[in-house]
């Protein structure tokens, strides 16, 4: 038995040197940990099992049968994180450079496999070259295996993909299809052809940062939700976004202690400014809504005239989606609502409930917005808003006209509850445009068409510039005192807790994508 106890042994340890002590130090030398060093700041300290930590390739080709590492390129199992059981995969680029072979795939799958099964999130820290290519078609199976289970899983258990190095053609589709992207500044990329094709096809000469890295997915694409200035930043990024999920889609999110207080915010009575025109950050008005400092934006540097995120309210966790004036005046275009489409649609998968904020002037204008649909962008935030069955409250601050108004979380598509400010307009459109067109005749026929001007845009403000025509038809439920806010929202989200809503029988609706 000794016998046998040491070569179990020695193959562990072969197993835990990964590539070797050359690559491992090659690793450190680009800042990037190891695979192990990645999982051990992750997981809960002495809680993850590793599974398949000996499985080989099977590859006879190219004189692959005399290279084997065990484990083959990634580490795979489960553990805890915050206590909570998570899956996770770890891929080691010291090992043929992380690149994906039959068996690696294999090892993916099965952990999702589990996941599914026992409804508990999956990671993926993805390090890789890509598919291995003396396996040929056998990898590229194995991509699509993986495909399959993200799909599957999708709406069932959260999935977060980490980029902690390069990611790059079919691999790319992977993290696209999980919830969340984190890349880490400077050390990952992402794209699905390289700079060498680029310029071969194009005559494009770019750096693999210009063309796929975390500054350009943040900023450019989209692709990515979190731009991380290191490794351990992005980690202790995926523990924060945990926090604010359940572990499946049957589930809620973890609820923390909470003492009512005074609730009370009289500092909201004087944030917005007097002139309807002049930008504000939405921000400030949402930090003293919710509980302090439990914001954590989600595509910070992408479409910035919507801003989208986690929070929590009273200990419970709650998508925010608000319109931001402080960038384009928060108009709608196409980046913005596809952003807050996905955001809602999310929020709605894991039973988090949904909080907006309005102050909207409309869907931005333009060739190039109309050139690039915004009709079918704009009616992607307008479906998720719609097929949305988590508890939804919308908070008006200022504007809200037009198309716009009903896009964002109205009482006509199933908003529960719809409340304003004072400050809210609620119209068509603003005062000065609707003036032009309602009263076109007797302004042109008067002596000062300017005074008759602003004296019907003043008629028109009186008229509908304000809360209390929606008030009437009851599609807002109250109008309300900004101080107040944080109160009626406490209340509102504790009394649709229990919400339940009874679809139409149907397979999957068509979103318009």
């Amino acid at each position: 038995m000794n016998k046998k106890l040491g070569l179990l042994r020695e193959k562990r340890e072969k197993a835990f040197e990964g590539g070797g002590a050359v690559r491992i130090e090659s690793q450190h030398k680009k800042g990037k940990l190891t695979a192990r060093e990645r999982l051990h700041f992750l997981m809960d300290d002495g809680s993850f099992q590793e599974i398949g930590m000996l499985v080989a390739h099977r590859s006879t080709d190219f004189g692959m049968e005399k290279e084997k590492y065990p484990g083959d390129g990634v580490i795979t199992g489960y553990g805890t994180i915050n206590g909570r059981l998570t899956y996770v995969f770890s891929q080691d680029f010291t090992v043929f450079g992380g690149s994906l072979s039959e068996t690696h795939a294999e090892k993916i799958c099965k952990i999702m496999d589990l996941a599914i099964k026992n409804g508990a999130p999956v990671i993926g820290l993805n390090d890789s070259g890509g598919a291995r290519i003396q396996e040929g078609v056998v990898s590229l199976g194995g991509y699509a295996d993986i495909f399959y289970r993200n799909t599957m899983a999708s709406g069932v258990v959260p999935q977060i993909s980490a980029i902690m190095g390069p990611c790059a053609g079919g691999a790319v589709y992977s993290p696209a299809i999980t919830d969340f992207i984190l890349m880490v500044e400077n050390t990952s990329y992402m794209f699905v052809t390289g700079p060498n094709v680029v310029k071969t096809v194009t005559h494009e000469v770019v750096t693999s940062e210009e063309l796929g890295g975390a500054t350009t997915h943040a900023t450019k694409s989209g692709v990515t939700h979190f731009a991380c200035a290191n490794e351990i930043a992005a980690i202790q990024n995926i523990k924060d976004l945990l926090s604010y999920m359940p572990q499946n889609c049957e589930g809620r999110a973890p609820v923390l202690p909470y003492e009512t207080q005074n609730e009370l915010r009289p500092e909201l009575n004087t944030l917005l400014p007097d002139i309807a025109s002049t930008p504000y950050d939405i921000r400030e008005i949402m930090d003293h809504v919710i509980d302090a400092g439990s914001f954590l934006e989600v595509h910070k540097d992408f479409a910035e005239n919507i801003v989208v995120g986690f929070a929590r309210l009273a200990g419970r966790s709650i998508g925010i989606v608000a319109n931001q004036p402080a960038f384009l005046a928060g108009v709608l275009d196409i980046h913005s609502s596809t952003k807050a489409a996905r955001f809602v649609r999310f929020c709605d998968s894991f039973n988090i409930p949904l909080l907006v904020f309005e102050d909207v002037p409309g869907f931005l204008p333009g060739t190039d917005q109309e050139w690039n649909a915004i009709i079918t962008n704009g009616a992607k935030l307008l479906y998720a808003f719609c097929e949305a069955t988590v508890p939804r409250i919308t908070v008006i601050t200022r504007k809200a006209y037009g198309g716009a108004y009903d896009v964002m979380n109205s009482k006509h598509i199933g908003a529960d509850m719809n409340f304003a400010w004072p400050s809210a307009e609620i119209a068509v459109m603003g005062a000065k445009g609707a003036a032009e067109i309602i009263f076109k005749r007797e302004i042109s026929t008067a002596e000062d068409k300017e005074a008759k001007w602003k004296e019907m845009e003043q008629l028109y403000s009186e008229t509908f510039a304000n809360p209390y025509r929606a008030a009437e038809r009851g599609f807002i439920d109250e109008v309300i005192e900004p101080a107040e806010t944080r109160i009626k929202l406490i209340h509102a989200f504790k009394m649709l807790e229990n919400k339940v809503v009874n679809n139409p029988r149907k397979k999957h609706g068509n979103i318009p994508l």
